[in-house]
């Protein structure tokens, strides 16, 4: 049997939060992510070990859907029996449906019978009466947004979560679902997840004005591109990266590309100011007022404390955000830029 575990009481000094657009939600600007490693079957311990760290230096919100593990619902079964041992009310939890979690023309995307029933069988796994966002995981091409956007009205309006959420929909998806619920005089679109990283800063672009205008906060997942941001790449392809599992192809591929020499130089860049990449790479996120939170995971604790000292770093100055555009636009060493 484990023991007790005493959670910090300095906990809340350790992180700053953010509102979550005009909502009257806080979220820390680092949030935990249950994705692949820590919600994979098998990893409970570690996935244990990671939440309470987290939560003892003011990481109070986790990140969930129901298609998270493997096997699908194993990262909700893995912190649903966390949570028995920690103060429920002090935790922000989200979930979200909409990706494929069971079989059948009922298992995925936006209709009402998925989203309602995906979200019950969620909170069985986790052992809770309600979450406090409950995401629209990705808009459905076929199924009405008007039926989806019903649909997460009504598990609002039930009690079974205390906002809206959606995730990876366009501007174009967002400002429709904005109008459709203020036109229902339902409750609004709380928080929108989003793709935003320094490889991927389109989405920063478009959505992040917008969500601002509508009053919704941005939380942005796969801030380190998979890897791509961190040094782990620079000497070569590592045997025992996730990213291994994949081959060697798309490693060489990004080689051709200067993808590393890019990525070298930001690390060059990250090391004069005394971090390592991947926490420069959240700082450059966590530069924008406009985004709430981020989503981070881990492979180990040691990953998971380096990567909170993010929360706390310097902002990235005038100088250095420019010199971080210079690298991102500059074109491989040695190759010519005419047609």
């Amino acid at each position: 049997m484990t023991a007790a575990h005493t959670f910090a009481e300095d906990r809340y000094s350790k992180m700053p939060y953010r509102r979550c657009g005009r909502s009257g939600l806080l979220l820390p600007a680092l949030s935990l992510g249950f994705w692949k490693t820590l919600g994979e079957a098998g990893n409970e311990e570690l996935c244990r070990r990671c939440a309470y760290y987290a939560f003892d230096h003011g990481v109070t919100h986790f990140d969930l859907a129901d298609n998270y593990g493997p096997p699908n619902g194993q990262a909700e079964l893995s912190v649903g029996r966390i949570l028995r041992d920690m103060p429920r009310d002090e935790l922000v939890v989200g979930t979200k449906a909409g990706f494929t979690a069971w079989p059948g023309p009922y298992g995925d995307w936006g209709s009402r019978k998925h989203l309602i029933a995906g979200l019950d069988q969620s909170l069985r796994r986790l052992g809770l009466d309600y979450v406090d966002i409950f995401y629209h995981h990705r808009a459905d091409p076929d199924t009405p947004l008007e039926e989806s956007l019903a649909a997460l009205e009504q598990i609002v309006r039930s009690g079974k979560a205390l906002y809206i959420g959606v995730s990876k929909y366009s501007p174009d998806q967002l400002q429709q679902a904005a109008r459709l619920l203020a036109r229902r005089d339902g409750p609004p679109v709380a928080a929108l997840q989003a793709r935003i990283n320094l490889m991927e800063r389109e989405p920063k672009t478009a959505l992040g004005p917008l969500a601002h205008d509508l009053g919704i906060g941005v939380i942005a997942f796969s801030p380190l591109a998979q890897g791509l941001l961190t040094d782990k790449y620079l000497h070569g392809l590592p045997e025992q990266a996730r990213m291994s599992r994949r081959g060697a192809a798309w490693y060489e591929k990004l080689k051709a590309g200067g993808v590393w020499e890019m990525v070298g130089r930001l690390n060059d860049l990250a090391r004069q100011r005394g971090q390592e990449l991947a926490q420069m790479a959240l700082t450059w996120l966590l530069n924008d007022p406009r985004i709430t939170s981020v989503i981070v995971g881990a492979s180990s604790l040691e990953q998971l404390a380096q990567t909170l000292q993010a929360a706390g770093a310097p902002a990235l100055s005038g100088q250095e955000l420019a010199r971080i555009d210079e690298i991102l636009s500059e074109p491989p060493k040695g190759r010519s830029t005419s047609p």
